[in-house]
């Protein structure tokens, strides 16, 4: 190994670096929760593609699947996984074993690695963007939240792409409601729609 590689791994991502440095103290502050195996704590984000209106027969088209695999490979790091349904829904025309999305799960150092590109780097990509809705946090401090289209991704080549598609982006935190977890995201710089903007 490279002393190049061995020496930037060995850093810690500056999201970790400000959330365990000022946001951590200021939740303990405003939450009473001084403990800090209290506190609470991001986990894991999951990045989600549903394939399953896109199902022909018992398959989904070779360029659908392969074109969503790709993106998320691209700006995860990582292969994604692909699920298939546990039950048969005919109202949906899916039967069990089908393709019906993909996924990958991202934690530690590559959690937040993505999460400093999101919260720098894609969002203010978006087409028309105005800031997130802070209202998406769900009652354990979950946050969600879709892209339309892989093009606020500047990894990817639009050009070279046959089928555009989104995502559903899912912030998961451990030992939090939804006021901590919109408050810790915020003082990362998760930009979060103004009052009077919404």
């Amino acid at each position: 190994m490279s002393e190049t590689a061995t020496q930037t791994r060995s850093e810690e991502p500056r999201l970790l670096t400000k959330y365990n440095g000022e946001i951590r103290k200021e939740l303990g502050e405003k939450f009473g929760c001084t403990n800090s195996m209290s506190q609470p704590r991001i986990d894991k984000v999951v990045l989600n593609v549903n394939m399953g209106r896109h199902l022909d027969g018992t398959k989904v088209p070779a360029n659908v699947k392969d074109t969503i695999l790709e993106t998320l490979t691209t700006i995860s790091g990582q292969k994604p996984v692909v699920i298939k349904a546990k039950k048969s829904v005919s109202n949906f025309k899916v039967r069990e074993g089908y393709e019906t999305a993909v996924r990958v799960t991202l934690r530690r150092e590559k959690m937040w690695d993505f999460l400093d590109r999101l919260i720098n780097l894609y969002t203010p990509r978006i087409k028309d963007f105005r800031g997130l809705k802070d209202s998406s946090f769900d009652a354990d401090g979950n946050y969600s939240m879709g892209l339309n289209e892989q093009a606020v991704f500047p990894e990817i080549d639009m050009g070279k792409t046959n089928f555009v598609h989104g995502m559903n982006i899912n912030v998961v935190f451990t030992k939090s409601n939804s006021e901590m977890s919109k408050f810790a995201l915020a003082g990362l710089g998760m930009p979060f729609r103004k009052p009077e903007e919404k």
